[in-house]
């Protein structure tokens, strides 16, 4: 990624390959230009056992990155205030924004027929967005969540809300283990809900997550990411190591994670100062061009006067 960015102390940074290479070491980036990650080959070549030094410190590095992000979060309250940063006051907009983004997506991919739907709820928090909106929509939602002390609140708030029977919507499985170690199921699931935590992962392992997550969709299923977004390049948080990336630097590494964008939307009536958010629909194949079958007119061209 190209475009220079900044950290919450003010620190500016003429790219991202520099902030990954200060955070990480420098085999972090995974957007890094052709030639700098020439220059770096040939930086490594030479430096012979100097460049293995340099990947144990980059691993050491890496461990730190985030272990200061869980312990963040291990201080933080498990309730809507809390994981919503003292502004629960958007959990109403953000459930309408989101059940307004999905809706016509599940009927495009799967039609309007009865299907058992399977969801996949990642960095699930408390069960926030499971409770008050994936369990509308899905027959049983997995929860994926590091911060052991928000998953026990997620088991205990999703316990009341368990619809019985054949139709059933319930939690089923609740995992306690971050993104960039986690591997779903094959196959199990229609949807993986990405929010609002994305941003706790370096760019490569970013890749490598989605890379993993893939098998675990099933035929025509899809990626939601919903995410703060930076007006330009990269915001680095320092007190909880998480990083706000441009649209553009999203859509960058949605290509090396060979993803295509079905769908993208705003999140509408958020406050003014917060960062603005959007939702992307990602598929692992080319979306087809759905054909309305009406031939347009040429433009500047006459229609037929009938006598």
């Amino acid at each position: 990624m190209d475009s220079r960015g900044f950290d919450s102390a003010g620190r500016v940074f003429s790219n991202a390959t520099e902030m990954w290479a200060e955070e990480l070491g420098s085999t972090a980036t995974a957007t890094t230009s052709a030639a700098a990650e020439a220059e770096a080959a040939s930086t490594a070549a030479a430096a012979g056992n100097g460049g293995i030094e340099e990947e144990a410190s980059g691993e050491g590095k890496r461990k730190e990155w985030y272990s200061k992000a869980i312990a963040y979060w291990q201080g933080v309250e498990a309730s809507t205030e809390g994981v919503l940063g003292g502004y629960g006051c958007v959990n109403d907009a953000d459930v309408k924004g989101s059940d307004a983004f999905l809706r016509p997506l599940l009927a495009e991919r799967f039609g309007t027929t009865k299907r058992h739907l399977v969801a996949l709820d990642c960095g699930s928090g408390i069960g926030r967005v499971t409770k008050n909106f994936l369990l509308r929509h899905f027959n049983e939602v997995d929860l994926v969540e590091p911060v052991s002390h928000f998953l026990e609140a997620a088991r205990e708030n999703l316990t009341g809300c368990m619809d019985q029977g054949e139709d059933s919507h319930k939690a089923a499985n609740f995992y306690c283990v971050p993104l960039q170690d986690f591997t779903p199921e094959e196959g199990r699931y229609d949807v993986i809900w990405i929010q609002w935590c994305i941003g706790q992962l370096p760019d490569d392992d970013f890749i490598s997550f989605f890379n993993r997550a893939k098998v675990g969709l099933k035929p025509d299923g899809f990626f939601v990411l919903k995410e703060n977004i930076a007006r330009n390049g990269f915001v680095l948080d320092k007190e909880d190591n998480s990083v706000t990336r441009s649209d553009p630097y999203f859509r960058e590494l949605f290509k090396k994670c060979g993803l295509y964008i079905l769908s993208v939307k705003d999140q509408k009536e958020l406050p003014k100062e917060l960062f603005a958010v959007k939702m992307y629909a990602l598929v692992t194949s080319q979306p087809r061009i759905q054909n309305s079958g009406k031939r347009r007119r040429p433009k500047n061209s006459p229609r037929m006067i009938r006598s």
